[in-house]
């Protein structure tokens, strides 16, 4: 399952023990609001864009269009084909690159302050007149569908699908925003034109910066940067449904392991209860080789060689949900041992050492990712899409000590629903059938 929004949702626990990072807000004479995050040591800037939005907002019948449109806006602009644009950005040093997933598009830009208004004029250029030539089309689209044959071979990915389709209907989480090899064969240009228009507008865009820039010179350059964009774009989706219920489902696919995915609905990432979830999901599958799944599927029985659990928070969906590989012959035995610390953890809790332990963690951890002026840019932007405040790394801490054994075992037995969990099994499981 693409979970790229997992990292914005789980940045409550991304930042140092002490956080040094001071962040401004700044609004440009236009309109815009951005956060910033000055540190002139070093001569370049990091600047993150992202439209809310993503591939969720896909034409009816034009499944494919936002992610291809994505990836040819460094194919060419105004009088710059896809070789002089290239040529044009490494002659400043500078660096750009476009992404998508189900709730936004993605601009990450690099550039050295010597060359700061060339390549942000660059940046206007490629996003605000992007060429979109015909056999860049035709060759981007060579490359995704290239893609999609992999997926069609690939376990993990084919698990994600089914899942998705089970939970979300006939929402657009519920498809690959990669769209399919129909759907992407019979994309137009006209096609990458409207998912252009549907995503990059000024209503919908967050915007972050670190490095050698104030917040007196990050105003003026978001208007230059954005304020040519149209004001709006499309509606955005709603809400998905749930549709998970427990049980399992199988998927057959020749090979010696088994790839499953297990899942059910999460915890919404501003409810008063999130802290006390996400430890407790630390507790029971978080990274660690101490979780609870690691030690008791992993260690103790040797069914798989890795496991793990996650809270994933998209714009309009929340899940509860983990991963693992298996022999053929052992995935029942795992998935029955996973059902037992499930049930385990909502009945009992976990312990006040287990509590104080990960707290200890939680606050004192330092991801080396969120370490230079390109992670704490994207950290910024994600902060300001989940609905975070600036001050929040000089709080983040003290909200998760404040979390009490009580706290988690109140919520566990709310959240871990043992009976509601789906394993999604793609392989050749001996002893596990679909329930339904």
């Amino acid at each position: 399952m693409n979970i790229l929004r997992t990292a914005a949702f789980l940045l409550a626990f991304a930042l140092p023990a002490h956080a040094e990072i001071e962040i401004q807000t700044v609004t440009s004479p236009g309109g815009i609001t951005a956060w910033v995050a000055t540190e002139p040591g070093i001569p370049f800037t990091a600047l993150e864009v992202r439209f809310r939005g993503g591939t969720s907002l896909d034409a009816p019948g034009k499944r494919g269009a936002v992610n291809l449109m994505t990836a040819l806006i460094e194919e060419g602009t105004g009088d710059l084909d896809s070789i002089g644009f290239a040529r044009a950005r490494d002659s400043l040093a500078a660096s750009f690159s476009f992404s998508s997933d189900q709730d936004s598009v993605g601009v990450s830009a690099r550039f050295l302050t010597e060359n700061r208004d060339e390549a942000v004029d660059l940046l206007r250029r490629a996003l605000t007149e992007p060429r979109f030539d015909q056999d860049a089309i035709d060759r981007v689209r060579g490359q995704v569908l290239a893609g999609l044959r992999q997926d069609a071979m690939n376990p993990s990915t084919l698990a994600s699908q089914r899942l998705r389709a089970m939970a979300f209907a006939d929402h657009p989480y519920a498809t690959t925003g990669d769209g399919t090899p129909e759907s992407v064969t019979a994309l137009t240009r006209d096609d990458i034109l409207a998912a252009h228009r549907a995503t990059i507008a000024r209503d919908r865009v967050y915007v972050a910066a670190a490095g050698d820039i104030t917040a007196e010179e990050l105003g003026p350059l978001l208007d230059t940067l954005l304020g040519g964009l149209p004001e709006t774009g499309a509606p955005l989706v709603g809400r998905a449904p749930m549709n998970l219920t427990g049980g399992i489902t199988v998927q057959d696919f020749p090979g010696p392991q088994a790839t499953v995915l297990f899942a059910h609905q999460g915890i919404k990432r501003d409810d008063p209860d999130f802290f006390a979830a996400s430890i407790l999901n630390e507790i029971l599958g978080g990274g660690r080789f101490s979780a609870r799944l690691m030690t008791e599927v992993r260690d103790r029985r040797g069914l798989t060689y890795g496991i793990g659990s996650y809270l994933v928070g998209y714009d309009q969906a929340e899940m509860l949900m983990g991963q693992f590989s298996s022999g053929n012959g052992t995935v029942g035995q795992a998935i029955e041992v996973i059902r037992d610390e499930w049930r385990k953890i909502a009945a009992e809790g976990v312990s006040a050492e287990e509590l104080q332990r990960t707290q200890t963690y939680l606050t004192g951890s330092y991801p080396l990712r969120f370490d230079g002026n390109t992670p704490i840019a994207s950290m910024l932007v994600g902060m300001q899409m989940i609905g975070l405040d600036p001050d929040y790394p000089k709080t983040r801490n003290a909200k998760v000590e404040a979390v009490t054994l009580e706290d988690v075992r109140r919520v566990a037995a709310i959240l871990f629903r043992e009976g509601d969990l789906r394993f999604v099994v793609v392989g050749q499981p001996e002893g596990v059938t679909s329930t339904d």
